[in-house]
């Protein structure tokens, strides 16, 4: 590329980061304003504290974290291994489960969350941690194994060969060899579903109807609207409840991009 080549694109990347940075920043610098009309000073970190207070957003990120925490590991783990059958064992028969998960990616949760529901409440699930993780284990599982097959797809079929002539066996290749060097993989999938399981709105509001198990994001909503009159606070909460994805993306950005990269190579 020519410097003037350069000099375009670090410009038209800086647009597009000051239009996607610009409402966060603009949501924190509120959240920091006087909740007093007449106080036009700035400042105020006491804020979250109060918006955490008042929102009881202790017990809601508690429920985040831990539907997010089994989320995240249930599916890497089962992905993983399908993802593996399906992408260097190729088993007979293999194409036609792995058309199966893409249809699970394909329907929306909206088409099933009701009869999900009827399905969850007869066995007593409902208004449990179960209700709410298993509906999203699953959905991120659909995705998990189209992610890991076509890591595992990509992977130089020598490294595999070798790892067998030297005495290695199934579960050793997958657990010595290929999922260290497949790390960013790993990672991106680890951030995508974290972000899914952690916005998602419809599952936690369907299946825990007393709220027993209300997200962050859903207790964000229920506070917004005790709190129309206080747009300080309500940008307080919003920052408290998107902390933890931008504080997770911040730490393993490199990764991240790396998994991204690996991920649009062709098959």
């Amino acid at each position: 590329m020519s410097r003037n080549e350069r000099l375009i694109s670090l410009v038209i990347l800086c647009l597009f980061a000051i239009s996607s940075l610009y409402p966060i920043i603009s949501v924190f610098i509120r959240s920091l304003d006087s909740t007093v009309a007449t106080d036009h000073s700035w400042g105020h970190f006491d804020n979250y504290a109060t918006a955490w207070d008042q929102g009881n957003f202790s017990h809601y990120m508690k429920n985040s974290v831990m539907i997010a925490v089994f989320v995240v590991l249930t599916a890497l783990i089962l992905s993983v291994m399908t993802g593996y059958v399906l992408g260097v064992v190729r088993p007979k028969g293999g194409n036609i489960i792995f058309f199966i998960f893409l249809a699970g990616m394909m329907v929306p949760s909206e088409a099933l969350v009701i009869p999900l529901f009827f399905d969850l409440n007869s066995l007593g699930l409902t208004d449990t941690i179960w209700a709410v993780a298993l509906p999203q284990t699953a959905q991120s599982l659909a995705f998990g194994t189209f992610w890991m097959r076509a890591y595992f797809r990509n992977v130089n079929p020598s490294v595999i060969d070798a790892a067998r002539m030297d005495g290695a066996s199934e579960w050793q290749v997958l657990w010595k060899v290929l999922i260290p060097m497949g790390r960013p993989a790993i990672i991106t999938q680890v951030m995508i579903t974290f972000m899914w399981t952690w916005n998602d709105f419809l599952i936690p509001l369907v299946m825990s109807p007393n709220g027993d198990f209300r997200t962050a994001p859903m207790s964000l909503a229920f506070f917004s609207t005790a709190h129309t009159s206080s747009a300080v606070l309500m940008a307080a909460a919003a920052v408290l409840v998107a902390a933890p994805m931008i504080i997770l993306y911040i730490f393993l950005q490199k990764y991240f991009i790396a998994g991204m990269t690996e991920g649009a190579v062709k098959e």
